[in-house]
């Protein structure tokens, strides 16, 4: 009996291809599977091999010879390794059919002995018939397939006690490709440079390659039974078992996943890429998942040095664009920390020497670091910091200085930033609660100068600073410092302008005769340059006052001094008792030689030869000038260019007073007009600037409606009027400064005026005396009847030697005694020292003497001169006998 069936029904093994008619399974397989008769079906020992055996990867085929030397059953495998079906095989020499003719005679005689019952296994070069080749499409060169078979002949018996033989085939090319596969794999596995790991399906190692057990310690073999548990931190080794079970589910595979981990014997943190994909059996059965890991953490320290060069990048053009778009110190410190704080450190603070705030170019301590300064700005992305009690961060604008042997005041001193640990200075630590990990403490430098210190921290938890941080702290420190060091001098230079401007205001409250006088000065804000914005109040002879508001064009201490100089100028010409448009027209004059150093004749050559001048030379303003009599109630306007007046009567609707508008003052070529007008009693004047009615978010149309709106609602008090105007209008946009000056008409009354008219003669100086002794009695101002006696002889003495026409005399109470003598001659009175010999001549310097103020002016007709005496309790008067005697 053969030891294999002449014929085979059921299909082939675990591959399941179906056996030809007539074939037979591979008789290897078969004995591998002990399907041998006779056996119970259902013992495990015999059930066929699962698929993954080792024949899903050799090519193995059997097939058997009949006593004839012919074959006699073709395998299903046969067909597949031959190419040959079994119809075409069955019946057929094999060594005529499938060995090279000049191989022939050696097959002949080996088949012969195989057919004598004897053994043998050997290497047989095959080559297929050409004409069984084109029948089951199979190409190949001329003569056919040529391969090498390894040959396994076991001789049998047939039912009739024949030799036979049954042969098994192994395609030897199979194998050299599995040699071939097995030393590329054991290469790549062996040699790889990357962590290599086979887990099976149980998710535990099975494989690891050397560089994997390198890398965390043991050798190849101890890693097996291992899990990625034994490898890495929980929460990493759960994340990655879960992507293997999806892997070994799914079959989708994982690429460059990022696990964080702590290499063996090291506490430093590795990141690892890890690939993970499924491994399959020959036949396609999952079998495992393989793991490739690369170690990224030089890669991942590239990428985090990058993205934190691009955060600084990110941070230096938000601190370019946003330091410094101020003028203002607390203002440019702020903005540094909202640049820095949370995106650079977690708290931040800035602290500016407080001599170099006061103005002080060299501070006491300022080179050793140990001057005082002044917290400016502080920031905190920490919500609730445990301060302990009784410490904590100094305060916003309080004045602190470091400890001479801290670290803040050696980095002041060597003007180069120190980081500061919590070893380094164990007070702030315990001030900040252990808190702060690290701090920079960077100083301000500006034009070589330190002008503070800026200090970044980062609490723990945070990444300490590294040099890329410094360099970072030291460069945002340096663009603060500069704007800081900007704003500074700006604010200097602003305090010393607003200063001058100031001192040119006129003092205190104003006061004049007839006039209830309030007046306001706003100037801009820290921001804006201080202007030019003047208003004056000049008490004139005869009880009058000049009321001057005016704008010098453009801002900064150069304005500053024009409208200084203006104002001075203005008050000179105001003392001349010029008429207002007589005033603004010399006041013209002035304005046009400011410009230029040789005087208004030289300038106005110069503008005539040189079309393009300068411009930034040129002053120009605007003016408006008044002068009121307290005893006639009127009121003489000339106005250069500047906003009309406002004039409020009693019972009467605000209005804008018409004033003819001249040219600005500097403009030249144009006269100025006068405009008098008569106020009642009671009545309200307002000057004012531009900056009180006009903004950028207000034209001048709008602000002046709204003014003299405030004005119809104005209350009472005149004081309560200046702060009602200013709250009802825009005062606070601090584009410009303001200036408003109000006046309320109060008139001299009728009983305090003295007035008479004394013909040219001699009788008249006497009459002169009765008259001025008979008014002072009825004002109960008899302790100065001598004096006024003797001053009102030598005025009326003088009006009749020199002077033409009738004389007039008045006399005018108010907080001072006026004595005015008119005449029709335009000669003026000259003091002159008299010399000891002269017998006259000294009539003026008994006036000089005797009064508290005199002079003379021009009027339309002639001159008045003019004497004032201070009333009893205000100051002593001079004894006139002790002044007669002084004059020789």
């Amino acid at each position: 009996m053969s030891e294999i069936p002449a014929k085979a029904t059921e299909r082939d093994g675990p591959s399941g291809d179906a056996r030809a008619r007539g074939g037979t399974d591979d008789a290897a397989g078969d004995a591998a599977r002990g399907d041998v008769a006779g056996e119970v079906p259902g013992d495990e020992t015999w059930q066929r091999n699962p698929p993954g055996s080792i024949y899903d990867y050799i090519k193995v085929a059997s097939f058997s010879i009949g006593a004839d030397g012919l074959v006699d059953q073709w395998s299903a495998r046969a067909e597949r390794l031959f190419g040959v079906a079994a119809r075409d095989a069955v019946g057929k020499d094999p060594i005529e059919a499938f060995v090279p003719p000049e191989l022939r005679a050696g097959g002949h005689r080996k088949m012969a002995e195989i057919l004598d019952g004897r053994e043998w296994t050997g290497v047989v070069p095959f080559r297929l018939p050409e004409d069984s080749l084109p029948a089951h499409g199979h190409g190949g060169g001329p003569g056919g397939l040529e391969g090498i078979a390894e040959i396994y002949v076991m001789p049998t018996e047939t039912e009739d006690g024949e030799r036979a033989a049954v042969c098994i085939v192994v395609d030897v090319r199979a194998l050299r490709q599995i040699e071939t596969d097995l030393a590329a794999s054991q290469a790549i596995f062996g040699q790889s440079p990357f962590g290599f790991l086979l887990f099976g399906t149980d998710l535990k190692v099975q494989r690891a390659n050397r560089r994997f057990a390198d890398v965390f310690g043991g050798g190849v073999e101890d890693q097996r039974g291992r899990t990625v548990h034994d490898y890495l931190p929980r929460h990493e080794a759960d994340r990655m078992a879960a992507a293997m079970k999806r892997v070994l589910e799914t079959g989708d595979s994982v690429t460059d996943m990022q696990i964080v981990g702590p290499a063996p014997g090291s506490s430093d943190r590795r990141h690892w890429s890890i690939n993970l994909y499924r491994v399959h059996s020959g036949s396609g059965r999952p079998i495992g998942v393989a793991g490739l890991g690369t170690d990224v953490t030089r890669r991942h320290a590239a990428a985090r040095e990058a993205a934190q060069a691009r955060r600084n990048l990110a941070l230096l053009n938000e601190a370019g664009a946003r330091i410094g778009n101020s003028l203002d110190l607390e203002t440019t410190a702020r903005e540094l920390l909202d640049v820095a704080v949370p995106g650079f450190c977690d708290i931040a603070s800035v602290d500016l020497y407080q001599g170099l705030l006061d103005g002080d170019e060299a501070p006491p301590g300022l080179a050793d670091g140990s001057a005082d300064l002044r917290r400016v700005a502080f920031a905190s992305a920490v919500a609730d910091a445990p301060f302990p009690a009784g410490t904590g961060p100094v305060d916003v604008g309080a004045v602190h200085r470091f400890a001479f042997t801290s670290p803040c005041a050696d980095a002041l001193r060597a003007a180069r930033p120190r980081l500061i640990t919590g070893d380094d200075d164990d007070s702030a630590s315990r001030r900040t609660g252990g808190l702060v990990q690290s701090t920079l403490a960077v100083p301000m430098v500006a034009h070589d100068t330190v002008v503070g210190l800026a200090q970044f921290s980062r609490t723990k938890g945070s990444e300490p600073f590294g040099e890329r941080d410094r360099a970072l702290a030291v460069e945002l420190a340096a663009r603060a410092a500069v704007c800081i060091d900007n704003a500074r001098l700006y604010r200097r230079e602003h305090e010393r302008a607003l200063i001058l401007q100031r001192s040119l205001l006129p003092p205190g409250d104003p006061e004049a005769s007839g006039l209830d006088i309030a007046c306001r000065y706003l100037p801009g804000n820290a921001a804006t340059e201080v202007g030019g914005d003047w208003f004056d109040v000049i008490e004139l002879p005869g009880h009058r006052t000049a009321l001057v508001v005016g704008d010098v064009m453009g801002r900064g201490l150069r304005a500053a001094v024009a409208m200084g100089e203006l104002r001075t100028a203005v008050r000179t010409l105001a003392l001349l008792d010029l008429e207002p448009a007589e005033v603004l027209s010399a006041l013209d004059e002035v304005a046009r030689g400011l410009g230029n150093p040789a005087g208004p004749q030289q300038a106005s050559r110069a503008a005539r030869k040189a079309a393009d001048a300068d411009l930034g030379e040129v002053y120009l303003a605007t003016c408006v000038y008044a002068v009121y009599d307290a005893v006639t109630r009127r009121c003489t306007f000339a106005n250069a260019g500047h906003l009309p007046p406002v004039l409020v009567e009693p019972g009467e609707s605000a209005l804008m007073f018409d004033v003819p508008p001249g040219m600005p003052l500097g403009v030249g070529g144009e006269p100025f007009e006068d405009v008098q007008v008569e106020l009642p009693e009671g009545a309200l004047l307002a000057l004012y600037t531009d900056g009180l009615v006009e903004s950028r978010h207000h034209p001048l149309d709008e602000g002046l409606n709204a003014l003299v709106g405030a004005l119809n609602d104005a209350p009472p008090v005149l004081e309560d009027v200046c702060d009602h105007v200013l709250n009802t209008l825009d005062t606070h946009h601090g584009e410009d400064d303001i200036a408003l000056l109000m006046a309320r008409v109060e008139g001299l009354p009728a009983e305090h005026v003295g007035d008479w008219t004394l013909p040219r003669d001699l009788k008249s100086v006497g009459r002169a005396r009765e008259l001025a002794c008979d008014q002072l009695r009825a004002w109960d101002l008899e302790r100065l009847c001598d004096t006024a006696e003797l001053l009102v002889s030598e005025l009326v003495t003088n009006a009749l030697r020199y002077g033409e026409g009738d004389i007039r005399l008045r006399l005018l109470l108010d907080r001072t005694l006026v004595c005015e003598v008119w005449d029709g001659g335009f000669v003026q009175p000259r003091r002159r020292r008299a010399r000891d010999t002269d017998e006259g001549g000294r009539g003026l310097q008994l006036v000089g003497l005797l009064s508290a103020a005199w002079g003379s002016r021009r009027t339309p007709h002639g001159k008045t001169v003019w004497f004032e005496l201070a009333l009893p309790g205000d100051a002593e008067p001079m004894d006139p006998a002790e002044a007669l005697l002084s004059l020789f």
